[in-house]
């Protein structure tokens, strides 16, 4: 599960995972979102496919009790407008050659290289702009006008 964030004052962009061994649940988002609100001030937009996991009971919970946080619903099948769907990519073709020989194994190399795509805000921002988005989006990356 991931989180790209893009901060609308100062435009710094971070990324959120977690990884684990078995598939992810609606229990799962709704501690994962619990930890964004710990981290995150201010507005939280959240840009979600249609998956099934983002609307189970545990998730309306925490969106109900958070008003902070705000969901806009991507159309459904539409992974090209997911810059979350970029940074999987993005580690599946980082590891795709690697001998991987343990689950421990494959987590620290996830942990690694996911701490590598972090410090590179020029990653991040490919992220972005490597999705279908709207061009509004990437509004939000260009240098103020000058003059």
């Amino acid at each position: 599960m991931a989180a790209l964030t893009v901060s609308a004052r100062r435009k710094h962009m971070g990324v959120y995972v977690r990884f684990q061994d078995r598939n992810f649940d609606a229990c799962h988002v709704a501690s994962f979102l619990r930890t964004l609100l710990r981290h995150l001030r201010g507005h939280i937009i959240l840009l979600w496919d249609n998956s099934r996991i983002h609307k189970g009971s545990p998730v309306r919970k925490v969106l109900a009790a958070n008003p902070r946080l705000h969901v806009e619903w991507l159309p459904a099948y539409a992974p090209e407008l997911n810059p979350v769907e970029q940074i999987w990519l993005n580690l599946k073709g980082q590891m795709a050659n690697s001998i991987l020989e343990t689950r421990r194994h494959v987590r620290r190399q996830l942990h690694i290289r996911t701490r590598r795509v972090r410090g590179s805000q020029d990653a991040l921002r490919s992220f972005v702009l490597a999705s279908d988005l709207p061009s509004l989006a990437f509004c939000t990356f260009s240098d103020p006008p000058s003059g």
